[in-house]
């Protein structure tokens, strides 16, 4: 089963969804996926390495890898 983010591929890292500031990754809480900055983000995924995903459950977090940037 594909994931929503193996088919993203980006020209321009997204957009914080809550401020517009350049977004650090990706999490998602259930059913709901958001793209958020360093201000935004949750614990989780500040924690996370830039390139490192990690799943807990329905939780997903995506930190981008720097190199994308």
């Amino acid at each position: 089963m594909e994931r929503l983010t193996d088919k993203i591929t980006m020209t321009e890292r997204p957009k914080c969804e809550r401020c517009g500031k350049d977004s650090i990754g990706i999490q998602s809480f259930g059913y709901c996926l958001a793209y958020v900055c360093m201000e935004h983000a949750d614990n989780i995924l500040l924690a996370l390495k830039p390139g490192e995903k990690q799943v807990y459950g329905e939780c997903y977090f995506e930190r981008f890898d720097t190199a994308d940037h």
